[in-house]
């Protein structure tokens, strides 16, 4: 990356709580953070911005700003189960944040425990234990946020057509099943 793309490579980093590790990285990023911006609602995890993620739009009123956005057990923590307005809006907000191109990744409780063999073990006991867990995020909802799916799937499929209300796209670029958690790395398409 050459010095003015390196000065103007942007990091958002959204629920940071207490820890600023960078769990995902991109080929080629590194581990370090690049211009980075903490956000939590708890003020005293001493984060940059202090902000409700319940609360739209979020906190810059500006577009395209972020090259990569990090959530790591926070999404879990947003809206409500069945929500469909919250959950595209926030995505949507996650899309306008990012730089055409920009990556969103994160990580969220899985539903269940599944052995190398494939068999369900138990359900992940921290997806609804956590008493501040609101909803489940899992493959199936990523789905949802790629506008290409829509467009092979609708009238095909069972899909419902949220193209109605939701206008962001996305591409998924990869989902890994942890034995907690599930972690996923979306790109912001962008015309």
């Amino acid at each position: 990356m050459g010095n003015e793309a390196e000065k103007n490579y942007r990091e958002l980093l959204m629920g940071c709580g207490n820890s600023r590790e960078k769990r995902v990285v991109r080929d080629g990023t590194g581990r370090e953070w690049r211009n980075l911006t903490t956000l939590d609602i708890d003020k005293n995890c001493n984060p940059d911005v202090i902000w409700d993620l319940e609360k739209f739009p979020y906190y810059s009123t500006r577009d395209s700003i972020f090259d990569e956005i990090h959530a790591y057990e926070v999404l879990e923590h947003t809206g409500n189960l069945g929500d469909y307005r919250f959950f595209f809006k926030q995505f949507e907000e996650f899309w306008r944040l990012l730089k055409p191109g920009g990556v969103f990744y994160a990580s969220v409780p899985r539903e269940n425990i599944i052995s190398e063999s494939g068999t369900t073990i138990r359900m992940n006991q921290w997806l609804f234990g956590d008493p501040g867990h609101k909803r489940v995020i899992n493959q199936g909802s990523l789905h949802f946020l790629s506008q290409n799916n829509y467009d092979i799937e609708v009238g095909q499929t069972s899909m419902t057509d949220y193209r109605w209300c939701y206008k962001a796209d996305f591409r998924i670029d990869f989902i890994d099943m942890r034995d907690f958690n599930m972690i996923f790395g979306l790109t912001a398409i962008k015309k």
